[in-house]
């Protein structure tokens, strides 16, 4: 018994049409771009409107997602500041959220362009962690890469700076490595939008296996004074014995801690359907012949629970060099300038 998808109804476009809608209980905003730093006032506007349009990013279709079942958004964002004064909207809807906080340092690399200076960045995260508690902000350091002329050691330095100052804001640090063997056009954007690169060391960016248990063992040595959780995002070294354990990034079991009053939701994590009427009820224990919730759309090394990902491709104006979501700067700057925070979906 497996997921049967995400139920089905009809919302009204905004010239009057009726058309199909899915209607998760679970979003993501988002994989393919930074909603909370460039798109907060459009994801605010489309969830009053109660959907929004979603393009497919294979046939280029659009396809319609209705806000009428959402129980859960996790946010992902390098900048959630222009969210912050939205998220009282949430609390008063009774929608749960969560942020996965990527947080990196190659600022001398200049691998991440439009982020903020490093110091904004950890201030906001430190300012979002006392808004929403410490429990809902994930700090992610996403990708690990050693670019010419850094080695393990020196990227960890990096990270330890970050984590001394951040360990009191969070319960988790989230790791993963950079894969440029398996992204053409991250291949392409580093060799061509970055001096540091060259066709012989830019595999040598990627970890090792050596380097990888390296990273493993030094980083549990750090956490000896965090106390954090970690964990490996879609890894393909188990690293289990060093103390990083898979990650889920969408993940059920802290949906379940963090949000258990919510009876609707629990009952669909337990059971992978919505209650009917009044079917509804907090489960203490798992119900026998429990439905897989893993996201067969994503990477076979990807633990995440089923979401629907509501951001789009070329749009994400941090325009950092490592990203997949991302062909070129020239075709991020054009999609953004065509937003429209009125338009239902992000590029229309």
């Amino acid at each position: 018994m497996g997921f049967k998808g995400w139920p089905e109804t009809t919302v009204k476009r905004n010239n009057g049409e009726k058309v199909n809608a899915k209607a998760p209980v679970i979003i993501s905003a988002s994989r393919s771009t930074d909603i909370p730093a460039f798109y907060s006032k459009w994801f605010f506007n489309r969830l009053k409107k109660g959907h929004l349009k979603w393009f497919n990013p294979f046939n280029g279709k659009p396809q319609y997602i209705s806000f009428q079942n959402t129980r859960v958004i996790v946010f992902w964002s390098k900048n959630p500041l222009p969210v912050i004064p939205y998220l009282d909207i949430l609390d008063k809807k009774g929608i749960n959220y969560y942020f996965l906080f990527t947080l990196n340092d190659y600022e001398r690399e200049g691998l991440e362009p439009n982020v903020p200076p490093l110091s904004e960045r950890i201030n906001t995260f430190k300012e979002l962690s006392r808004r929403i508690g410490k429990e809902k902000v994930i700090w992610r350091y996403d990708p690990l890469m050693l670019p010419p002329g850094m080695n393990v050691d020196q990227l960890l330095s990096r990270i330890k700076y970050i984590g001394n100052t951040l360990h009191s804001y969070t319960e988790k640090l989230v790791i993963s490595f950079v894969q440029i063997l398996r992204y053409k056009k991250v291949r392409s954007k580093l060799l061509n939008e970055s001096a540091l690169f060259d066709k012989e060391n830019l595999l040598q960016s990627e970890f090792s296996y050596h380097q990888k248990i390296e990273l493993a063992e030094k980083l549990q040595r750090l956490n000896r004074r965090w106390d954090l959780e970690i964990a490996d995002c879609a890894g393909e070294v188990n690293l289990e014995s060093y103390g990083v354990r898979p990650n889920q990034c969408i993940d059920d079991m802290l949906m379940k801690r963090l949000f258990n009053n919510d009876r609707v939701l629990i009952h669909f994590l337990h059971t992978g359907k919505l209650p009917k009427g009044n079917q509804a009820r907090l489960f203490t224990e798992y119900p026998e012949n429990v439905p897989s919730l893993k996201d067969k759309g994503q990477r076979s090394a990807c633990k995440c629970i089923y979401s629907k990902d509501v951001g789009m491709y070329n749009t994400c104006p941090h325009i950092c060099l490592y990203c997949y979501a991302n062909t070129s700067a020239q075709k991020v700057n054009h999609n953004h300038s065509r937003h429209n925070p009125s338009n239902e979906g992000i590029i229309q």
